[in-house]
C-alpha cells in the first residue's frame, strides 16, 4: 500500500476543505428556502420570482391551452354550467363555465373570485350568482378555481408565488379562449370581486388590453399592504408572513408586483361598485383609488351603496347586476 507524506496529507486536507466549502456554497445558493425545488441556478436563488414581475409577464408569449369541457354542474333553460379544465404553465386548473343555450360568436366574461378558505370552497363559489345573470344575458362566463382549489393541481408552496400565480392563471385563461366553442375571443370582459378585483386590475395592467371590467368592492391597496392589513386575525398574528416578507424584500422590489404602481398602464374602461358599510374594504379606499385612476386618464365609473357590506347582501344585487349587464352590452356588442 502506498504511503503518503505529511505534506501530501496536508495538501489533500486543504483541497478537501476547499472542495467541501465550494460544494457547500453551491448547495446554499441552489436551495431556495422559498421553494422545494433544489435544481435552480445560482442567479435564480435570489430571483426566483422575477418571472412574475408585471414587466416580465407582459413580455411573455402565451400559447393557447385547450379548454376541456367536463361534467354538467347545472342545467337551466337559459344556460348550462360545466366543470372545465385547462393547463396553465404546466399545471391543470379547474373551474366553472356557463354556456348560454343558444347563439354563436358569443362574448366571454372572465369571472375572478375573491379569497375563500379552502376548507369551504367549491367550484363556482364567489362567482356563481353574478355569472348566472350574465349567462342569461347571453354571455359565456368562465371562472377559474385557481391552483389549490377545486380539482386543480397544487398551488406553489411559496406564499408569494401562490399569490402571483393567480394573475398569470387569468392571463392564460384569456389566451386560451380561442379554443372555446361558440366563443368570440376578440370580445372579452372581466368581472372581479374583492381580491379578485386586485387580480383583475393586475391583469389589466400587465396586459395593457382594453378589456372592459366590472369590479365589486375591489382590494386596491398597494403590495404588500393589501396582505398585511388582515394578518392580525391569523393565529400567529402574521409572524409567518412577516418572516417571508423580510426574505422577499432582500431580493425583490414591491413596485414590480404592486397594482398601485401601475395605474397609468390601464387602458380599459372600468365600472366599480362599493358598499359604504363594507367591513373589509373601506369605502374611502375605493373612492380615493377611483379619483387617482381618473387623474391617470382611466375611464372609470363608481357606484356606491349606502347600506351594503362587502358581499352586497342587503338588497342591491339586482341593481348591481343590471348595471353590469348594461355595461358589458355597451362595450362588447
Amino acid at each position: 500500500m502506498k504511503r503518503f507524506t505529511k505534506k501530501q496529507i496536508s495538501i489533500a486536507a486543504v483541497v478537501l476543505f476547499l472542495a467541501s466549502a465550494i460544494l457547500g456554497l453551491v448547495y446554499y445558493y441552489r436551495l431556495s428556502p422559498l421553494s422545494p425545488i433544489s435544481s435552480i441556478e445560482v442567479t435564480e436563488y435570489h430571483r426566483i420570482l422575477d418571472k412574475y414581475t408585471f414587466a416580465r409577464l407582459r413580455e411573455k408569449k402565451r400559447e393557447p391551452s385547450q379548454i376541456l369541457i367536463g361534467k354538467v354542474l347545472k342545467k337551466d333553460p337559459a344556460f348550462t354550467s360545466y366543470l372545465f379544465t385547462f393547463v396553465s404553465d404546466g399545471k391543470t386548473v379547474s373551474g366553472q363555465l356557463n354556456m348560454p343555450a343558444s347563439g354563436s360568436n358569443l362574448p366571454v366574461i372572465v369571472m375572478v373570485r375573491g379569497y375563500v378558505d379552502k376548507e369551504i370552497y367549491y367550484t363556482g363559489l364567489g362567482t356563481r350568482p353574478a355569472s348566472e345573470v350574465l349567462a342569461r344575458a347571453g354571455y359565456i362566463t368562465i371562472a377559474p378555481d385557481f391552483l389549490g382549489y377545486g380539482t386543480s393541481d397544487q398551488e406553489s408552496f411559496d406564499i408569494f408565488e401562490a399569490r402571483f400565480e393567480k394573475p398569470e392563471t387569468v392571463l392564460n385563461v384569456i389566451a386560451s379562449l380561442s379554443t372555446l366553442p361558440r366563443a368570440n375571443p376578440n370580445k372579452i370582459g372581466i368581472w372581479g370581486h374583492s381580491n379578485g378585483g386586485q387580480i383583475a386590475l393586475s391583469v389589466l395592467e400587465i396586459s395593457e388590453k382594453p378589456y372592459p371590467a366590472v369590479l365589486w368592492a375591489p382590494v386596491t391597496q398597494s403590495f404588500p399592504a393589501a396582505i398585511l392589513q388582515y394578518i392580525d386575525e391569523l393565529p400567529d398574528k402574521g409572524e409567518y408572513i412577516k418572516t417571508h416578507l423580510d426574505e422577499f424584500h432582500q431580493r425583490y422590489s414591491d413596485t414590480d408586483y404592486d397594482i398601485s404602481s401601475h395605474w397609468s398602464e390601464i387602458t380599459a374602461t372600468l365600472q366599480v361598485h362599493q358598499g359604504e358599510a363594507d367591513e373589509l374594504v373601506p369605502f374611502t379606499f375605493t373612492q380615493d383609488v377611483v379619483e387617482t385612476l381618473k387623474k391617470d386618464g382611466v375611464h372609470v365609473q363608481l357606484f356606491t351603496y349606502p347600506k351594503e357590506n362587502h358581499n352586497f347582501n342587503f338588497g342591491s344585487f339586482g341593481t348591481i347586476t343590471q348595471r353590469d349587464v348594461a355595461f358589458f352590452n355597451a362595450h362588447l356588442h
